[in-house]
C-alpha cells in the first residue's frame, strides 16, 4: 500500500474519486456535490481553518487502484460537555472492506494529531458545523439527505474493530404529512387552544421580502435556547443574516415558523425541502449547465421530502406548549398547500433526551442511526460516553 498525502488539485480530484468508486454500488448512496466537500478545506470558505489544522490523504495499492481516504483535524474550538482532554478528529472516511486497509488510515490520522497534542479522535466528524457530514451511518441506509454522510455497513466493524468507542448515537426521525388522517397527539390540539384565542401570541411562517427579519428572529431565538449547549456558541446577526442568505435559494416560506409574544420571537421551527432529491441528479457537478438542470427540476419537478433543521424555544416558554401551538398552525398550512409527504428530523444525540420526546410525541419513528465515535490514545484511561444535557 501506498499513503499520498493530498496537496494539489490533482490529489483533489483522487480524494474525490477514492469516495465515488468505494460507493457507487450501494444503490441508495447520493454523490455530495464535490464543491460542497472541497469547500471544507479551503481556507477561504472554511473560517475555521484560521484557527486550526488540517490534513488528508488516500491510500492506493501499487496498481494504482484507490483503497481509501481519510482527513484529520484539530479545531480549537472543538468541544463535548465534559471534555477534559483535548480532542481532534477524523472524517471523510472511506475504505475497502479490509481492516488493514483502515488501520492504516486510522494509524496516520492518530499520530498526526498525536503530534499536535490531542489525546483523543472524534468521527467521523467535519471540520465544520454539525449538521454536515457528521457521523456514521449504522441504521437506516436510506437515501441520505443533503450533506449527510453515507456509508456502507461494513465500515462499522472497521471502525469498533480498530477501538473506536460509541461517544453517543445520532437518531433521525421520519413522519408522514400527507394523509388528513395522520394527526397529531391530543395534547397538541389541546394546547392549540391554549393560545389560538389570545392575541399576544402568533405564529406565522416567514417571508422571503424579509429576510433580514428572519435572521434577526432566528438569532434571538437560537442565542437564548441554544447557545448555552454544549459545542454551541452564541451567533452573532451578521453571521445570522449570512446563512439566512445562503438558503434563500432552497426556502421554502411554509416551512419556517415563529411564534411571536408580543411581537417578540420565542419560538422556531426551521425546516427545509431535501434538495438531495435534485443533487442525486447532478453527479457531484455544480457548473454552469448543472446549476440550470438543477432550477428546471426545482421549478418543474416535485419534491416531497422536508428536513427539521433546527427547533428551539427560549427558556421561559419551555414546557408551556407553545410549541405545539406553533405546530399544529403550521400543519394546517403544509397539509392543505403544499406537496410535501415525508419529514426527517435531522439528528437529535441520544444524550438530549427532551428532544428526543418532542420528536416521540410529534409522532416520528427513528428512521435511521449514525454514530460519533470516540478513540482514547492512551488505551488505559476509562471512557466516558458524551453525558446527558439538562
Amino acid at each position: 500500500m501506498r499513503l499520498l498525502e493530498i496537496k494539489s488539485k490533482i490529489d483533489e480530484k483522487e480524494f474525490i474519486k477514492t469516495h465515488v468508486l468505494i460507493n457507487r454500488f450501494f444503490p441508495n448512496w447520493i454523490r455530495p456535490l464535490d464543491q460542497d466537500v472541497l469547500a471544507v478545506f479551503d481556507p477561504q470558505k472554511n473560517k475555521l481553518l484560521q484557527h486550526g489544522e488540517v490534513i488528508r490523504w488516500i491510500v492506493k495499492d501499487y496498481e494504482g487502484n484507490c483503497l481509501g481516504r481519510i482527513a484529520a483535524f484539530v479545531n480549537k474550538r472543538y468541544k463535548n460537555k465534559g471534555d477534559e482532554l483535548p480532542i481532534g478528529g477524523i472524517g471523510f472516511f472511506d475504505c475497502i472492506d479490509k481492516q488493514e486497509v483502515a488501520d492504516v488510515l486510522f494509524d496516520t490520522a492518530k499520530k498526526w494529531l498525536g503530534e499536535r497534542g490531542m489525546q483523543a479522535m472524534d468521527g467521523p466528524i467535519n471540520l465544520g458545523d454539525r449538521d454536515k457530514w457528521w457521523g456514521l451511518l449504522v441504521e437506516g441506509f436510506h437515501p441520505p439527505i443533503y450533506s449527510m454522510n453515507f456509508n456502507p455497513p461494513y465500515y462499522q466493524k472497521l471502525f469498533e474493530n480498530y477501538g473506536f468507542k460509541n461517544f453517543y448515537n445520532q437518531i433521525c426521525w421520519s413522519l408522514s404529512v400527507a394523509e388528513e388522517s395522520n394527526q397529531l397527539e391530543a395534547k397538541f390540539y389541546e394546547s392549540h387552544q391554549k393560545f389560538a384565542g389570545n392575541p399576544d401570541f402568533q405564529a406565522r411562517h416567514v417571508n422571503k421580502n424579509q429576510l433580514d427579519k428572519f435572521a434577526e428572529d432566528f438569532c434571538a431565538v437560537y442565542n437564548k435556547a441554544w447557545a448555552n449547549h454544549s459545542g454551541n456558541k452564541e451567533m452573532a446577526i451578521a453571521q445570522a443574516r449570512k446563512l439566512i442568505q445562503s438558503l434563500k435559494p432552497v426556502l421554502d416560506e411554509k416551512l419556517v415558523w415563529f411564534v411571536y409574544h408580543k411581537n417578540e420571537p420565542v419560538v422556531m421551527w426551521i425546516n427545509l425541502p431535501d434538495i438531495n432529491q435534485i443533487v442525486k441528479h447532478l453527479k457531484g457537478q455544480f457548473g454552469i449547465w448543472a446549476k440550470f438542470k438543477f432550477f428546471l427540476i426545482k421549478t418543474f419537478g416535485t419534491n416531497t421530502n422536508f428536513v427539521g433543521i433546527v427547533y428551539g424555544v427560549v427558556p421561559e416558554f419551555q414546557g408551556s406548549g407553545l410549541d405545539y401551538f406553533m405546530i399544529v398552525e403550521a400543519e394546517k398550512v403544509i397539509k392543505s398547500r403544499t406537496g410535501y409527504k415525508k419529514l426527517e428530523l435531522y439528528w437529535q444525540g441520544d444524550f438530549n433526551p427532551k428532544m428526543l420526546n418532542i420528536s416521540k410525541n410529534l409522532g416520528g419513528k427513528p428512521f435511521r442511526k449514525l454514530v460519533t465515535y470516540r478513540y482514547l490514545f492512551d488505551r488505559d484511561k476509562p471512557f466516558k460516553r458524551h453525558p446527558v444535557i439538562d
